[in-house]
């Protein structure tokens, strides 16, 4: 079958329930039984009651580090966030193959569990340079079509605390980065306006995406996410700042949560979670309930810091539903709907395009 051809789905069971015929065209829904009937020349396939799911988005991912495809890693102990920094520089020493052979592999994993796009979180800093950026980039362009693929760099090790940095992440914007990353302003580099000027100031001027890391607890996480969303607002960037993991939301109830969440909605700013381990995960129905945009993501894959992850976000769904106590059918397409729509509507990975799908 040539790759363009339509292909018409029949007895195909939709989201809302019921039986119909699916046309699509290029790996896109076209229509639900077509008024005029397939078009000519195109390939009829019995679906036998399969259901059709928008495809999900994974709008966190870290490619550069994972060891998918390769051999076992023994991870180190770790009690803190600077110990899993630091082991994992430790570890990239001994993680065989280039990063766009691992990152590659793990593309084409998640794809082939029916992933359209993903945002890749990419590690910058003085020691590893702008190779996994120029890697990912790699990896991400030699699959145009099928995979969107967003490329983030990422300060990791740090930004204002590791002297170099700030000149690598401006440069890996003309070198294959798309958004421009931060971390922790307070808790990694202990310098909240230094971070965000440099990030605020670059991303402006060179008209890109912010997503900042911001893994800090309450309350020097609530004042940081704060002063991102003023400066959002400032800077006229409504729409193109994401702050992932927010663990300091988590954190909060009540109307302390329903006014962070009106902050966020008003400015803007979305946000993303990862449903890991023991980490908090955020309250999505609360905050969309508010307006917030809320993506889902792997985080890492296989890595120095887990041997966990898969790079299946129906997997991930599967997981939001389950640390978020989801129970009834319309919580449980809420935690879907995070997964499959959250990173593909504005400000996400995959603002503004059309629809894939898959049958499960």
């Amino acid at each position: 079958m040539a790759p363009h051809t339509p292909v018409l789905f029949t007895a195909v069971r939709t989201a809302d329930g019921r039986l119909a015929d699916q046309l699509t065209a290029d790996g896109r829904i076209v229509a639900f039984d077509p008024p005029d009937g397939p078009p000519t020349g195109c390939v009829t396939v019995e679906a036998g009651g399969a259901l059709a799911l928008p495809s999900p988005v994974d709008a966190h991912i870290h490619p550069d580090k994972t060891t998918w495809g390769g051999p076992w890693l023994s991870r180190e102990p770790a009690r803190t966030l600077g110990d899993l920094i630091e082991g994992d520089v430790r570890a990239r020493a001994r993680i065989p193959g280039s990063a766009a052979e691992r990152s590659g592999a793990l593309m084409d994993a998640a794809a082939a569990h029916g992933t359209r796009a993903m945002r890749a979180h990419v590690d910058v800093a003085p020691v590893y340079g702008l190779s996994a950026v120029h890697g990912v980039r790699a990896a991400a362009d030699a699959r145009t079509g099928l995979l969107d693929v967003q490329v983030v760099a990422f300060p990791q090790l740090g930004l204002i605390s590791r002297p170099g940095t700030a000149e690598l992440l401006a440069r890996s914007l003309g070198e294959g980065a798309d958004i421009l990353g931060g971390l922790d302003p307070l808790g990694v580099d202990g310098d909240q306006d230094g971070q965000l000027d440099f990030l605020f100031g670059t991303a402006v001027r060179e008209d890109v995406p912010l997503d900042i890391h911001l893994p800090d607890g309450t309350p020097v996480g609530v004042r940081q996410l704060t002063e991102i969303a003023r400066r959002t607002v400032d800077a006229g960037m409504e729409g193109r700042v994401t702050v992932s993991h927010a663990f300091c939301v988590a954190d909060l109830a009540g109307d302390e949560l329903a006014a962070t969440a009106r902050l966020l909605a008003e400015s803007g700013v979305a946000l993303t979670t990862c449903a890991l381990g023991a980490d908090p995960v955020l309250p999505t129905g609360v905050l969309t309930g508010h307006g917030v945009l809320v993506a889902a993501g792997s985080d890492g894959v296989r890595d120095a810091w887990s041997p966990f992850g898969d790079g299946n976000m129906i997997n991930r769904a599967h997981l939001l539903a389950y640390r978020t106590d989801a129970r009834t059918d319309d919580e449980l397409v809420a935690c879907y709907d995070v997964v499959a729509q959250g990173g593909g509507r504005p400000g996400g990975p995959r603002s503004g395009a059309s629809q894939r799908v898959a049958l499960k």
